[in-house]
């Protein structure tokens, strides 16, 4: 017999934008991503194509983590990548922590 209905669960809130200079402080932390067409971009360059997509795999799994997923594509050895909060209608926090968590995958490797 099933049990009584749950209740709706509340949806995390989601940061603020951050304001251009916010964003100009925060990208000094980040070599090699920029901040143009309202989102961080990168473009990673890897050995071959089953680097970059293992880079990817890394990433998605802590994307889905986060709840926060990437606008990106991959061309053989090619990543380039676009971060953007949809949803806040700019670069958040969230933003930071994702690319964070693709600049130490690039460096570490793992």
């Amino acid at each position: 017999m099933p049990g009584p209905p749950r209740p709706a669960e509340e949806p995390m809130p989601r940061p603020a934008p951050l304001s251009p200079g916010e964003i100009a402080d925060r990208l000094a932390s980040l070599p090699g991503w920029t901040f143009t067409e309202g989102a961080l971009r990168r473009e990673l360059v890897f050995a071959d194509f089953p680097e970059a997509f293992a880079f990817m795999t890394r990433v998605a799994l802590a994307a889905e983590k986060m709840g926060h997923h990437p606008e990106w594509t991959n061309v053989w050895s090619r990543v380039s990548v676009a971060l953007t909060t949809h949803d806040a209608g700019g670069v958040t926090e969230l933003d930071f922590q994702l690319a964070g968590v693709m600049h130490r995958l690039m460096r570490n490797g793992d």
